[in-house]
């Protein structure tokens, strides 16, 4: 699995104006709806904040990968923004998070909705790649970069 094939270039947001994490996740959702990958942003906002009460997804290192399931989308999508400035998203190191990426799918895929979420963990493991995407001045280079990691 790729992470390109539930990340599209339309679904990048290379300069995320949210300081926080509710605003973040709205922000992300908001995006994914006016690339028309989703319709019904009320839901998949609440499935993903009901998500965050379990525990931050805020990993560390300036990541947080927010995600959540629900009947309202027929695949998963995905859509990662970049904080310049970082925000606070409650993280398990305290830290700021720079990078978020969120990942939504349909309830019955839970086996594909786990497999995606460890292959974003693992691509944000790598310290060189997150200075790389923070740095990033275009959703292009991004994806560039996001696409050199998929190849191996």
């Amino acid at each position: 699995m790729n992470i390109m094939d539930f990340l599209s270039e339309d679904s990048i947001i290379v300069d995320l104006k949210a300081q926080n994490k509710k605003d973040a996740i709205i922000e992300l959702i908001e995006h994914l709806k006016t690339t028309k990958k989703v319709k019904k942003t009320d839901e998949i906002v609440e499935v993903v904040l009901e998500r965050e009460k379990l525990g931050s997804t805020g990993i560390g290192q300036g990541v947080a990968i927010p995600h959540g399931k629900t009947d309202v989308l027929n695949e998963q999508v995905g859509v990662l923004g970049i904080s310049k400035k970082g925000l606070e998203f409650n993280s398990l190191d305290g830290e700021p998070v720079y990078i978020v990426f969120l990942l939504v799918g349909p309830v019955e895929v839970t086996g594909q909705h786990l497999k995606a979420l460890s292959r974003i963990s693992r691509l944000f493991k790598d310290k060189f790649l997150r200075q790389a995407i923070k740095n990033a001045e275009t959703k292009e280079e991004i994806v560039k970069i996001i696409q050199q990691e998929d190849a191996y």
